[in-house]
C-alpha cells in the first residue's frame, strides 16, 4: 500500500509538509492520501455563445449556479482537499480559471504556454505531484466538466480506484454503464474480473480487453450491445505508474519527460506533441483495469446534454435564469440577460446574453461548427461587447 504521508500545504511548490493526522494513510481501511489533476483547457466552442476567451467553458455555470470547474473540485472534498488539487489549463483562459477558483493555491494552477494535449498535461501534473509528495502518491486525473448526481458516491469511486491502483501497480479507469448509444464517449471492453470472487457488479475490478475512443455509430451500437462501459474520464494510479506508462506508451510525450525531471517545463513543452490521454495512452497500454460504481455520472459536453444534468420541471424543461414555459416540453434555456418565455414549443435551446439571443433545436445544438464557420466575425464572438455571464 501507499506509504508517503506528505503534501504541499502552503502554496509554495517547493514545500513538502507533513499531513495532519486525519489525512494520513489509514492502513486499516487502505485509504491513500490522494491528489487530483484536473484538466481545464480550451474555450469550449460547443457552448457558444456563452463560451468565449473571457468566459471559457470551465468557468461557466452550466449545471448549477457555480462554475463547472469549481463544482468538480468541490465534489472531491474532503477526500481530496483543494490544496491537493492541481489544475492544468491554457494561457488564454488561465485568468478566468484563477478567478473561478479563488481558494485554490496559486501554485496549484499549472499554465500551458501553448496547447500540449491532455497526455502531456497529465505528465506535467503527476510529475508535480511526485515532486511535492513522492512517487508512491496516488493521483486521480479527471476533466473539469463531468457531472455527478451523487458526490459522496463519486468520492467513494475515486477512493476505490486509487486503492486498486496502489495494490495492483496499475492504471485504473472508472467506467460507467451506458444508457444510450453515444459516439462522443470512450468505450471500455471488459475482459473479465480481476478476482473471480469480486466481480465488477459487486464492486470489484476487471481487466480491460480494449479501450476505444469515440467510435463511429456502427461500432458504438455494437459496443453497447456487448455491454462495454463508457469511460467517465477518471483515471487513477500512483504518480510513478502514470509516468512509467507515459514513457512506455506515448512517444509524443516520452521524449520530453527528462526535461520535467530536471524542472524544465519550457523544455518539456517544446519536446512534446499534442495527443489525448485516451488516444495516446489508454488505447495503447497493455494492462489497464476498470471499476464501475454508480454515482450518477454524465458528461457536460453539449447544450443538449444539459437536460440530463439540470433539474427539470414536470414537462422536462431545464432553465438557468428567468424563464417561463407554457405548453412547452423538453426545452433548455440559459438566460443571462432578460426573460425568456417559451410557448407551445419542444426541444428548443434558447441562450441569451447582453447583445445576443441564440435559438436552435437541441438536435442541431449538438454540433455548432457549421454555424460558427458561416457567421461573420462580428456575430460569432465579441467578448468585450457581449459581457460576462
Amino acid at each position: 500500500m501507499l506509504t508517503h504521508d506528505s503534501a504541499d500545504l502552503s502554496g509554495d511548490p517547493s514545500a513538502t509538509l507533513t499531513l495532519p493526522a486525519g489525512e494520513r494513510l489509514d492502513r486499516r481501511q487502505g485509504t491513500p492520501p490522494l491528489w487530483a489533476v484536473v484538466f481545464a483547457g480550451g474555450i469550449g466552442t460547443r457552448f457558444w455563445p456563452l463560451a468565449t476567451p473571457a468566459t471559457p467553458k470551465p468557468v461557466l455555470p452550466l449545471v448549477g449556479g457555480r462554475p463547472l470547474i469549481a463544482e468538480t473540485i468541490d465534489r472531491l472534498d474532503p477526500l481530496i482537499p483543494s490544496r491537493r488539487v492541481l489544475v492544468v489549463t491554457s494561457a488564454d483562459i488561465a485568468d478566468a480559471v484563477r478567478s473561478a477558483l479563488p481558494t485554490l493555491p496559486s501554485a496549484n494552477i499549472l499554465v500551458e504556454a501553448s496547447p500540449i494535449g491532455t497526455a502531456a498535461a497529465l505528465a506535467w501534473g503527476v510529475n508535480e505531484v511526485r515532486r511535492r509528495a513522492g512517487g508512491t502518491t496516488a493521483v486521480c486525473a479527471m476533466h473539469s466538466d463531468l457531472a455527478a448526481a451523487f458526490p459522496a458516491a463519486l468520492r467513494e469511486a475515486v477512493r476505490s480506484a486509487a486503492i486498486v491502483a496502489a495494490d495492483e501497480r496499475a492504471l485504473v479507469c472508472v467506467g460507467v454503464r451506458p444508457v444510450r448509444e453515444e459516439p462522443s464517449f470512450g468505450y471500455i471492453r471488459v475482459a473479465g474480473p480481476l478476482r473471480e470472487s469480486e466481480p465488477l457488479d459487486r464492486g470489484g475490478a476487471a481487466c480491460v480487453e480494449e479501450f476505444i475512443e469515440k467510435p463511429d455509430m456502427a461500432a458504438t451500437a455494437a459496443l453497447v450491445r456487448e455491454r462495454a462501459l463508457w469511460h467517465s474520464g477518471i483515471v487513477a494510479a500512483r504518480a510513478t505508474e502514470f509516468l512509467d506508462a507515459l514513457a512506455a506508451n506515448v512517444p509524443e510525450v516520452a521524449g520530453g519527460l527528462h526535461r520535467l525531471d530536471a524542472g524544465d517545463v519550457a523544455g518539456f513543452t517544446a519536446r512534446v506533441s499534442p495527443v489525448s490521454i485516451e488516444h495516446g495512452l489508454l488505447e495503447r497500454i497493455a494492462r489497464l483495469l476498470v471499476i464501475a460504481p454508480e454515482f450518477g455520472w454524465d458528461d457536460v459536453g453539449t447544450w443538449a446534454g444539459l437536460r440530463r444534468v439540470r433539474e427539470l420541471d414536470d414537462d422536462g424543461n431545464g432553465a438557468l435564469g428567468n424563464a417561463h414555459f407554457v405548453d412547452a416540453t423538453g426545452n433548455v434555456v440559459h438566460a443571462v440577460d432578460g426573460t425568456v418565455v417559451v410557448f407551445g414549443a419542444s426541444r428548443l435551446l434558447v441562450v441569451t446574453r447582453p447583445g445576443l439571443i441564440f435559438v436552435t433545436s437541441l438536435d442541431r445544438a449538438a454540433d455548432l461548427k457549421p454555424l460558427l464557420d458561416s457567421l461573420p466575425g462580428s456575430a460569432r464572438i465579441n467578448p468585450s461587447s457581449l459581457g460576462r455571464p
